[in-house]
């Protein structure tokens, strides 16, 4: 068998935009022949799919599937929410959360990963892409796991069962039992989806986020003594920390306590010790440019009018 270089692979993607892994998978399958491997592309409708990857996707459906002590949020891109009706759509992100409980939290290997019915996660959507005719894209994938407890969810503006606009995932550790466990973990993740929270606490936020809003602070109150500043500063990340992150935030369902003291409090329900590990959330879309387009303008534009 001929060996498969980068270079063979890097010209194969050049020739047709389907991605390194479809295109490595090409060249094994044909023995290197770059010809063969292009025709075998477009057999799998993977040539199709590229012409259609440089269009924006951000719509789609966010996916949660939770599993014994372990729970999963991925989001599945499309280019409209039409396709987010589809239940070919809808079966598709469904499954890759499934698929997603067994590989964990990394696209590439998700994406890398055995897909129920034969190929890769990849293959699937590339599949899906050429049955359906728009662009989607596996965007991210989070994981969150205890070693006792419950993984607590929660997805909102859903559309079937586990798929929505919002998905949110929350690690309970605990010893303890009791229906009010699972109640509470869906309390918290509601919470989640609503406060959008960046960290557990002060001390998991990203370092450089912090040193920014001290140099705000400090800005703010320029020339006051050093003792009086350090003060200021510290204050004022203590307001932060009640604003954006989880434990300290007021919690939405009783604004008189933090989210600590709900967990603190419930600790008696469920007969043991409760700590909130880790959560994910993720909302459809968020952070993707996506596209503006002037419809009047096109439709001029097509009917050989100006303006």
């Amino acid at each position: 068998m001929a060996a498969i270089t980068a270079g063979m692979v890097k010209e194969l993607r050049d020739k047709t935009g389907a991605g390194m892994m479809d295109c490595k998978t090409a060249l094994s399958a044909t023995d290197g022949n770059m010809e063969a491997a292009i025709d075998w592309l477009r057999a799998k409708g993977l040539s199709k799919a590229a012409k259609k990857a440089g269009r924006v996707a951000a719509e789609g459906l966010v996916a949660v599937a939770v599993r014994g002590h372990s729970g999963v949020v991925v989001e599945v891109n499309s280019e409209t929410d039409f396709v987010a009706r589809n239940l070919e759509f809808q079966a598709l992100a469904r499954t890759i959360a499934d698929v997603a409980l067994e590989r964990g939290g990394d696209v590439e290997a998700l994406a890398a990963h055995h897909y129920p019915g034969g190929g890769t996660v990849a293959d699937a959507i590339a599949n899906a892409i050429a049955t359906i005719g728009e662009n989607m894209t596996l965007r991210r994938v989070a994981q969150v796991s205890v070693s006792a407890g419950v993984i607590g969810s929660y997805v909102h503006g859903a559309v079937a069962d586990g798929l929505g606009k919002i998905g949110v995932i929350v690690g309970l550790e605990t010893s303890g039992k009791g229906d009010e466990l699972a109640a509470i973990g869906r309390q918290i993740a509601m919470h989640i989806a609503a406060t959008n929270p960046i960290a557990l606490d002060l001390a998991s936020v990203d370092p450089a986020v912090l040193e920014r809003e001290k140099a705000i602070l400090a800005e703010k109150n320029a020339g006051k003594p050093e003792h009086v500043l350090a003060k200021i500063v510290e204050s004022g990340l203590k307001s932060y920390a009640k604003e954006y992150c989880l434990l300290e935030q007021a919690y939405i369902h009783d604004g008189s306590k933090s989210v600590a003291q709900v967990l603190k409090e419930a600790e008696g329900k469920v007969g043991g010790p409760l700590k909130l590990t880790g959560f994910a959330r993720f909302a459809l879309g968020e952070g993707i440019e996506k596209e503006e387009t002037d419809f009047a303008a096109e439709v001029a534009a097509a009917g050989g009018t100006t303006g």
